[in-house]
């Protein structure tokens, strides 16, 4: 493993987390700067978050992706876990992703994109996967990172460290996030 190509990826993948952060702990400011006229222009700052996260999700997409690059060379063809590892990640992102709809379905948009924070009132869920998991989304996204690198790179030896740091930094954002 390339030390400078890991601390690259962990730099890109906290913009994510940190950005949360401060939107948590500071909504306010985070209000008064998407009133400013070019970030006014993006929309409501429900809408600025929403883009945010699909601008995040992105960037952790190319991350993963130009991880599972760098160490196979740029070929992805065969899969290196196998049948097993294929089917057990696959497994995982379905049910992965399944929480997070299941999150989507339940706060809609405002819900999901800290409308809590930015002024909305919001009545709380008590509702299939909020009654098993306090993070079902974060949860969902974690089994989904896992799910991806277990099918794209198991058994290498650097199969688990993206989502090593990936788990870490959302229970950071759920710890954070209380």
């Amino acid at each position: 493993m390339n030390l400078w190509v890991f601390l690259w990826a962990a730099v890109l993948l906290s913009l994510e987390r940190l950005c949360y952060a401060w939107i948590w702990h500071a909504p306010e400011a985070f209000r008064t700067l998407c009133a400013r006229p070019a970030m006014a222009s993006l929309g409501s700052p429900i809408e600025i978050v929403q883009k945010l996260f699909y601008g995040f999700k992105g960037l952790q997409g190319a991350v993963f992706i130009g991880w599972c690059a760098w160490y196979s060379a740029g070929s992805f063809w065969p899969l290196p876990g196998g049948l097993g590892a294929l089917g057990l990640g696959a497994a995982m992102i379905v049910a992965g992703q399944m929480l997070n709809l299941s999150v989507f379905y339940h706060l809609g948009k405002v819900g999901v994109f800290y409308g809590n924070k930015l002024g909305y009132a919001l009545p709380w869920c008590r509702a299939f996967p909020f009654s098993w998991l306090t993070h079902p989304q974060y949860v969902g996204t974690v089994l989904s990172i896992w799910g991806f690198f277990l099918v794209m790179r198991f058994p290498h030896d650097d199969w688990y460290l993206v989502p090593s740091l990936e788990t870490a930094y959302y229970a950071f954002g759920a710890y954070y996030e209380r």
